[in-house]
């Protein structure tokens, strides 16, 4: 992208121009299709520049630190870790920058990780661009939209049909979404195959399901929405 390398020193603004000048964006994505169609956005809203753009935390804090955005936009997902890790590497660098993570993922531990490294946004791919600009300008005006308060409201309406299950009774759920038959799960657990039917049958009555091939759906489908189990598998 040496079109945005070209320019790192123009971007750079003093406190002097600092309130004439556009908001500095950067984006931070590994699709590059997704990541033009937002800059495009952001490029024709009135009173914002797209400073920088890049495809991993490495090159997302190499190119923060060139051109000191006031504003980054971070995915969740990048090759070589995830955007938590970029604005956490970013924030002794650059501590006035805001950073707004915007991703496909609904997912109250993404919300609660973004939450705890700083982010004053956090916004879903499928909102409209206009959504994207509003919310950039908020930000950079000093607003956090993303506090506690959120997470746990988030939290309190998407009740986690695991959070009564014992110690025990997780494992067996664990290793269930492992394709383990039951005579598997004792052997690993080092118990009796009985005592694995009996945690079955009580994980079973705790998360309202019926049958032994749910909870195998059920873990896949978790793992298969987990943003920091897909990021391993990205990278």
């Amino acid at each position: 992208m040496s079109g945005y390398d070209d320019r790192v020193s123009a971007t750079n603004t003093t406190p002097e121009t600092a309130h004439t000048s556009p908001i500095s964006v950067m984006i931070v994505d590994d699709h590059e299709v997704v990541r033009r169609g937002i800059a495009e956005v952001v490029e024709r809203a009135d009173g914002m520049k797209v400073v920088a753009e890049a495809g991993s935390v490495a090159d997302g804090v190499r190119r923060a630190g060139l051109v000191h955005p006031q504003v980054l936009l971070v995915d969740l997902q990048l090759p070589d870790g995830t955007g938590i890790d970029l604005m956490t590497q970013v924030k002794p660098l650059l501590p006035d920058a805001r950073a707004i993570v915007l991703t496909s993922f609904d997912d109250d531990d993404a919300l609660a990780a973004a939450l705890e490294a700083g982010a004053a946004a956090y916004l879903l791919k499928s909102v409209r661009g206009a959504e994207i600009t509003d919310v950039i300008r908020a930000v950079a005006a000093g607003r956090t939209l993303l506090d506690e308060r959120t997470v746990t409201r988030r939290r309190a309406g998407h009740e986690d049909p695991t959070e009564n299950l014992t110690p025990s009774e997780l494992k067996v759920l664990d290793l269930i979404g492992d394709g383990m038959s039951n005579r598997e799960i004792a052997e690993k657990l080092g118990v009796a195959e009985k005592t694995v039917k009996n945690h079955i049958t009580s994980l079973l009555s705790k998360m309202g399901l019926q049958r032994r091939t749910q909870v195998a759906a059920w873990v896949a489908a978790r793992r298969h929405s987990s943003w920091r189990a897909d990021t391993a598998q990205h990278s």
